[in-house]
């Protein structure tokens, strides 16, 4: 609810009496009015019944007399019911939207701070699959929304380019590829590789000793194998590169796993000077977390090899060395969260002060079961987007016979963006997913394709009209239906929208808020005229109220980094 609106309910509440206590909620039915004021909590104090107090509120309330926003207010039980203006809510929404645009619902909650987050943390020599592409949809809007909040942003990444699947990748480079031609995408064929690579030591035992002493060699540098793994490596970045300008990506910084992967040792040979870590079975350095019910941390193998552990234990520290940050944040799968409390508790023992946040999200999987990059059966991105992107072209081209190829092109590369990525984001960031693409490129139903249609609609009306709604003076007691209503009322929601999506890390918040404006907008449009409406200054009022409404929709999608359409 915008700040104005409650603002006035509480001074309304205040003027007879009320002094704390402003729990304010939506009543169950429009009906009852727009916004409820609960009675318990006063009534316990006064030992009085709460339908009682509630109705001496609501009288006393009416007696001061007529207030510009609220309308009307009624006692519903143990409830105080206000009832709102919707033509002052309109003029107030639309001023705000006329003088601020794009920056309509940001605000300064975090002016002054900064925060740092890392997404998505890919993996060099393995496939870009849609978990990743989910990864990548939540930090991209994580981003916006702290931006929008008023944060400074540090959007960083962090490849995994040094571990054992890079010489699993290598190996398999190496002793079943040695004499092929790379293929036109180098980062694809790698992931091939290591796959087969993966299937390859279930049928040949030696092959681990080998892959083992190959990973012995990269960490110590040797020339045998560091040209080749230099050369792969740039292969992976150069195509995540090309992929993350695609996906509207843009990492302030980029920090690898080699470049930190000695300190990382040195780390562990602290750890073991205080006597945090020591020496487990066969040489292996362990952390015994038992006692906080956090088992038994291995942050070095037996054979001298370092693992995850030991590369991020220096990495939390030197992001916050290049970027003075108040917090950082790790956007991974909901799989990695007792890894991240090992990390993070071992990092609190070594002294480690800054705060540290660590943001899960469900598995993406296809019907037939959870992917793997190991067995070689994972969704890429790539073949989903190419898929997705013939079945936009052909829709587009059947619509449009009439356009040029560029344009059908650029309207279908955005449609299918714009289906992916919000078919990504409009699940609760927790929960996993089973992707369907019949539901992501449809027209009707919560899906991006019709929010971005009625982004397309409102462009046609405006289009039709000769009304510049944008400058033309509006009359907003011409602003009266129920349908018309609801519309201002979910405007006015959408500051708190971002901020609810920012303090849950919840995109999905953002993306029902989208196909609840637009349902209500089509409810609107079917119901009540806009161009042809009986005078000009309801067609003004309704233009104005229809471009309000394609504003927010163009903000919140481009929280979600989905770009509009003009014409679909």
């Amino acid at each position: 609810m915008m700040q104005i609106v409650t603002h006035a309910i509480v001074e309304a509440l205040r003027a007879v009496g009320v002094v704390d206590s402003f729990e304010l909620s939506a009543p169950p039915k429009p009906e009852m009015g727009d916004v409820a004021f609960p009675c318990f909590g006063l009534a316990k104090e006064m030992k009085k019944n709460p339908n009682e107090v509630a109705k001496t509120i609501a009288e006393a309330i009416k007696r001061q007399g007529d207030k510009e926003i609220i309308e009307q207010v009624e006692a519903f039980g143990p409830y105080v019911n206000f009832f709102l203006s919707t033509a002052a809510i309109a003029r107030i929404v639309i001023d705000q939207m006329r003088q601020l645009g794009a920056q309509y619902g940001s605000s300064e909650y975090g002016k002054g701070k900064s925060v740092l987050i890392e997404y998505p943390s890919n993996n060099t020599h393995k496939e870009f699959h849609i978990g990743h592409f989910r990864n990548v949809c939540i930090g991209n809007t994580l981003v916006q929304l702290y931006r929008a909040a008023g944060y400074t942003v540090h959007p960083v990444n962090y490849l995994n380019d040094f571990g054992a699947h890079v010489a699993k990748c290598l190996w398999g480079l190496q002793q079943l590829h040695a004499k092929e031609k790379p293929p036109v995408n180098k980062q694809r064929w790698l992931g091939e590789i290591y796959a087969e690579a993966n299937q390859a030591v279930e049928s040949h035992p030696a092959a681990a000793a080998e892959i083992a002493g190959l990973q012995k060699k990269l960490e110590a540098h040797d020339e045998t194998v560091w040209p080749l793994y230099m050369e792969t490596r740039q292969w992976s970045i150069e195509q995540f590169e090309r992929l993350f300008k695609e996906l509207g990506v843009e990492h302030e910084s980029t920090f690898y796993e080699k470049d930190i992967k000695q300190s990382g040792h040195d780390i562990v040979d602290e750890l073991l000077e205080k006597n945090i870590a020591e020496v487990g079975e066969g040489g292996a350095i362990i952390i015994d977390l038992k006692k906080y019910h956090l088992d038994v941390a291995l942050v070095r193998k037996s054979n001298g090899v370092g693992l995850y552990l030991t590369s991020d234990l220096p990495l939390a520290e030197e992001k916050f060395k290049q970027f003075d940050a108040d917090e950082s944040i790790i956007i991974t799968g909901q799989e990695q969260v007792f890894y991240f409390k090992q990390l993070y508790k071992i990092l609190e023992l070594l002294g480690f002060k800054k705060k540290l946040t660590h943001i899960n999200y469900g598995l993406v999987t296809r019907p037939e079961g959870k992917m793997s990059s190991r067995l070689g059966n994972v969704i890429l991105y790539e073949d989903l987007r190419d898929e997705v992107f013939d079945t936009m072209y052909k829709e587009t081209r059947s619509r449009h016979a009439e356009w040029p190829e560029e344009r059908v092109i650029d309207t279908s590369t955005k449609l299918a963006l714009a289906a992916l990525k919000f078919d990504m984001q409009k699940h609760e960031a927790v929960k996993n997913i089973v992707f369907n693409i019949a539901e992501a490129t449809s027209f009707e139903g919560f899906s991006g394709l019709y929010v971005l249609y009625v982004i397309a609609r409102i462009n046609s009306l405006l289009r039709k009209s000769k009304v510049n709604s944008q400058k033309s003076a509006i009359n907003f007691e011409f602003i009266t239906t129920p349908e018309e209503k609801k519309l201002v009322l979910l405007l006015s929601d959408y500051s708190d929208v971002l901020q609810k999506a920012l303090e849950y890390y919840n995109p999905s918040t953002i993306a029902r808020y989208c196909f609840d404006l637009a349902q209500a907008f089509n409810d609107f449009y079917n119901k009540q005229s806009i161009v042809n409406a009986e005078t000009t200054e309801l067609v003004t009022a309704r233009l104005a109220l229809s471009n309000a409404v394609k504003q927010v929709l163009t903000n919140a999608l481009g929280v979600l980094t989905i770009a509009p359409v003009e014409e679909m």
